[in-house]
């Protein structure tokens, strides 16, 4: 099998693959109200977000939340992240960009750090789930890296080689998994993050998703 053949993405989720802006900003907003915190907008959010996500929130607030704080705000964002993402779909061109991928004899994989038992429902429901090798969400608590979680995906993927393979996120996160494992990183500017604060990663930088999936079978044919 050539190199060009052996090309595999990871996609990430949440503000790549779906389109979530508003629920993800609806439910910070709703977590920021039980300590009493002025709302925050896209803009904002997707300036100055980060992960571990208590960063995000010292950002915000000017110091790490307590244990306690953290809970509370972890628990709201969740359960309203949860009603109002069935307004939310995937971002445009998805359906066909997994196809064309797949049906180029590529392979491609799903990894995220939301809930792994709501996350594989939701691929499904969407139809795409076919599409992908595996499908990995997150089994451990919310707030740490992706990179550990990157590591394992990886190591459950048979024949996928780490050289070969490209991450397409909308993180800086998703960037810092993807070398952590000595893979290649492709960041789209549609979901969490600004243009601006994901160029500093690096990595190159998309404005569409047909753009993301170009560049990742380009750096996958020269590894």
């Amino acid at each position: 099998m050539g190199k060009h053949e052996a090309a595999h993405i990871v996609w990430d989720w949440n503000g790549t693959l779906f389109h979530d802006n508003d629920a993800i900003i609806g439910a910070t907003n709703a977590a920021f109200v039980e300590l009493g915190l002025e709302p925050i907008t896209l803009e904002r959010y997707r300036a100055l977000y980060c992960v571990p996500v208590p960063k995000f929130y010292e950002r915000l607030m000017g110091r790490l939340p307590t244990d306690a704080e953290w809970e509370v705000m972890d628990d709201v964002f969740h359960r309203y992240y949860a009603e109002h993402r069935v307004g939310c779909g995937l971002t445009e061109g998805v359906v066909e960009l997994l196809a064309g991928w797949r049906s180029a004899g590529h392979s491609q994989s799903l990894l995220s750090m939301y809930v792994h038992d709501e996350l594989v429902p939701l691929v499904r429901g969407f139809g795409i789930e076919p599409h992908f090798v595996r499908v990995d969400g997150r089994t451990g608590p919310s707030g740490g890296s992706k990179a550990e979680h990157m590591v394992r995906h990886l190591e459950a993927l048979t024949g996928v080689q780490a050289a070969r393979t490209v991450v397409i996120g909308d993180a800086a996160d998703d960037a810092v998994a993807a070398l952590h494992v000595g893979a290649r990183a492709v960041l789209y500017t549609g979901g969490s993050h600004s243009r601006a604060s994901l160029e500093v990663v690096g990595v190159p930088v998309v404005d569409t998703l047909g753009e993301a999936v170009e560049v990742a079978g380009r750096l996958a044919a020269a590894a």
